[in-house]
């Protein structure tokens, strides 16, 4: 995984150049929202139970046949590896957040996740459906104007929902 810098760093010395006006504004323009990203993982991270109890808890209503008898959530242990995976989509999302890169997300969870679900039986489109209500939450808390930078943020959020779409995609 590259960040944003050493991705520009790498693909100019593969060049053989220096680094052009575009590419250090583009740098420029990172740092400069660096307080967002950091508001914006600090404010998924410290709701991420939050986030991932409710998602689960409207996709349960919503599909109730998951924790139903014979239903792919039911008994606590099957709901507990729901939420855990729940959860650790949640962080990778984060991490991909502050790096301003999904190749953290691709590589380190979602790669092969799909033929996992497949493999064990569980259904990939209710995953889907738990994890764009996720991206629901993050967004709703992030967005909350309350206690953080003040400028446009939709770039970011823009991004931030790219994320989730990315992982409900992986899943489906």
């Amino acid at each position: 995984m590259f960040d944003a810098f050493a991705k520009v760093v790498s693909q100019a010395d593969a060049k053989g150049e220096f680094l052009s006006t575009s590419q250090l504004d583009a740098l420029s323009a990172m740092i400069a929202d660096g307080n967002k990203r950091l508001d914006t993982v600090n404010r998924i991270t410290s709701n991420a139970s939050t986030i991932v109890a409710n998602a689960a808890r409207a996709l349960f209503a919503e599909q109730p046949q998951l924790i139903a008898p014979g239903g792919n959530a039911y008994t606590n242990r099957r709901m507990a590896a729901c939420l855990r995976d729940m959860e650790i989509i949640l962080r990778y999302v984060t991490y991909a957040t502050i790096a301003g890169d999904a190749s953290v997300l691709d590589d380190r969870c979602l790669n092969g996740l799909r033929e996992t679900y497949q493999a064990l039986g569980t259904p990939g489109a209710s995953v889907a459906v738990g994890v764009q209500k996720m991206k629901e939450a993050a967004i709703a808390i992030v967005n909350d104007p309350n206690g953080i930078t003040r400028g446009d943020c939709s770039q970011l959020i823009s991004e931030l929902a790219g994320y989730f779409d990315r992982a409900a995609a992986a899943v489906a």
